[in-house]
C-alpha cells in the first residue's frame, strides 16, 4: 500500500517549526508494513491544499493529513478537504456539547470561535482526540483511504495510537528493518571494507545513514513470510558483522554511552574524565543513563592552561613546551583525573574545536583522547573538520569508543 503524508502549516514553510509529525507517522507508518512513497509540505493555503490533496489521491492508496484543524482563521484544513470529499459541515449538538464540558473541567469558558470545531463533514468518520478539542477524521473514496489528523504533535500520536494504527493494522506486506551501527570510520572507507555489496542486498535492502558520530547502515527486508523474513534479515547482519564487526558498537537505537554504561556496570569499573574541547559534553553523555552513579566518579572542564594545571596539575612545562593541544597533555590530563578521584579509568580530551585558533601544526579539528588506566596510559590523534559542534560530538564519540574498547 502506497502512502502520502501531507503537513499542512505556514510555519513549517518557513522552519519555524520542525516538522516531527511527518517523521514520529513514516516510522509508525512503515512499521505496520506501509510504503510511504511521499512527504509533502503545504501552506495554510486553500488553493496548494486542495492540489496537493488531489495529487495524493491520485498517486497513493492512503494519505494521511496534519495540521489545521484549530479554531482559528488561519485553521482551514477541515473545510477544504471537506469541500474535496463533497461533504457538507454538520453542527455536531453532542459534540459542542462536549466542548464546553471539556473547557468547564478546566475552569475555563469556551470561546465562542471554539464552536467551529463541532461541525463536522457529514460523510467522514470521526476519530475520538484523548487529549485534545480537535477530533481526527478520515475519508473514503475509491477504496482509498485518507485521514486527517491535528498538527499538535501530542493529538495526532493519541489519535494514530487509539485509532488510525489499529485501522491500518494488517493492511500491509511484513518490513523489518535493523540499524547496524557503527563510529571511527568515515562512510566512504566502511563502503569499500563491505565489498560486494550486491551479495548483501540479495538478502536486504542497504541504507547509509552517515552523522557525527558514525555511520549507520539500515537493513531493511520485506515480504509475505515473517520468519522467512527474520532469517533474511539475520543473515545479511552476520554478513556486515564479518566484514566490518570492529567498527560496530551497538544495534538499532542504542547509544554509544549506553553501550559503555553497560559494560562499566558489568566490570564493576569506575570512571572519572577532564575535557577541554568537548566542555562537558563527555560527562553529559555519560551521566545522561540511569545508573551512572554506579561508575562515574568525577568531571571536571579544565578550558584554560590556568585551570589545567591548577585543577588538574598538568606540569607547566609540558604546556609550554608541547602545547594544551598534545599527546602529553592529553595524557597528562587523564592521569591526573584518575588519580584525583581515585578510579579505574581516567578520560581525557582536548582539541581545537574550531572554526578559529588552528595552525600549520595544529589545525582546527585536531583532538586528542587521552586514557589512564593502573596499568598503562596513552592518547589517540585524530582529525576532524571545522564545523565546532560537530568536532565536539565526534570527539566524545571518539572518547567512548576508545573506552569500549578498553572494556572489551
Amino acid at each position: 500500500m502506497k502512502v502520502e503524508i501531507i503537513s499542512i502549516g505556514d510555519e513549517l514553510l518557513i522552519g519555524q517549526t520542525v516538522n516531527t509529525n511527518a517523521s514520529y507517522l513514516a516510522k509508525g507508518l512503515t512499521e505496520l508494513g506501509l510504503e510511504v512513497k511521499r512527504v509533502t509540505t503545504v501552506g495554510d493555503d486553500a488553493v496548494d491544499i486542495r492540489a496537493g490533496l488531489s495529487l495524493a489521491m491520485e498517486k497513493s492508496d492512503l494519505v494521511v493529513v496534519t495540521g489545521g484543524l484549530g479554531p482559528t482563521h488561519d485553521d482551514i484544513t477541515k473545510a477544504v478537504v471537506a469541500d474535496f470529499f463533497g461533504s457538507e459541515l454538520i453542527l455536531d449538538k453532542e459534540y459542542l456539547e462536549r466542548l464546553k464540558r471539556a473547557f468547564e473541567r478546566r475552569g475555563w469558558k469556551m470561546a465562542k470561535v471554539n464552536e467551529g470545531q463541532a461541525f463536522m463533514p457529514h460523510n467522514a468518520q470521526i476519530l475520538e482526540n484523548p487529549v485534545g478539542t480537535a477530533p481526527g477524521l478520515l475519508f473514503e473514496r475509491d477504496s482509498k483511504k485518507c485521514f486527517v489528523l491535528p498538527g499538535v504533535p501530542s493529538e495526532m500520536k493519541a489519535i494514530c495510537e487509539d485509532s488510525v494504527f489499529p485501522m491500518l493494522h494488517g493492511t500491509g506486506e511484513i518490513i523489518l528493518q535493523k540499524t547496524v551501527r557503527t563510529t571511527g570510520i568515515p562512510e566512504s572507507t566502511l563502503f569499500e571494507d563491505i565489498g560486494d555489496i550486491a551479495k548483501i542486498e540479495q538478502l536486504a535492502k542497504m541504507a547509509f545513514l552517515p552523522k557525527a558520530s558514525g555511520v549507520d547502515i539500515r537493513l531493511t527486508v520485506t515480504g509475505s513470510d515473517e520468519v522467512a523474513c527474520k532469517k533474511r534479515l539475520e543473515q545479511a547482519r552476520r554478513l556486515l558483522e564479518k566484514k566490518i564487526g570492529k567498527y560496530i558498537y551497538a544495534y538499532d537505537d542504542e547509544a554509544l554511552e549506553e553501550v559503555v554504561s553497560r559494560l562499566l556496570l558489568d566490570a564493576g569499573k569506575t570512571i572519572a574524565v577532564a575535557e577541554s574541547c568537548t566542555g562537558g559534553l563527555l560527562a553529559s553523555k555519560l551521566t545522561n543513563i540511569p545508573g551512572s552513579s554506579n561508575y562515574f566518579e568525577y568531571g571536571v572542564v579544565t578550558y584554560s592552561n590556568q585551570a589545567k594545571t591548577d585543577i588538574l596539575g598538568v606540569p607547566a612545562d609540558i604546556l609550554a613546551t608541547r602545547g594544551a593541544v598534545s599527546e602529553e597533555t592529553a595524557i597528562a590530563m587523564a592521569e591526573s583525573v584518575r588519580k584525583i578521584s581515585r578510579t579505574d579509568f581516567g578520560l581525557s580530551t582536548t582539541g581545537i574545536a574550531g572554526p578559529g585558533g588552528g595552525t600549520a601544526e595544529k589545525p582546527v579539528g585536531l583532538v586528542y583522547i587521552g586514557l589512564a588506566t593502573a596499568r598503562k596510559s596513552y592518547a589517540r590523534r585524530l582529525i576532524f573538520t571545522k564545523d565546532r559542534l560537530a568536532n565536539k560530538e565526534r570527539s566524545v564519540q571518539a572518547a567512548l569508543s576508545l573506552l569500549k574498547k578498553e572494556l572489551s
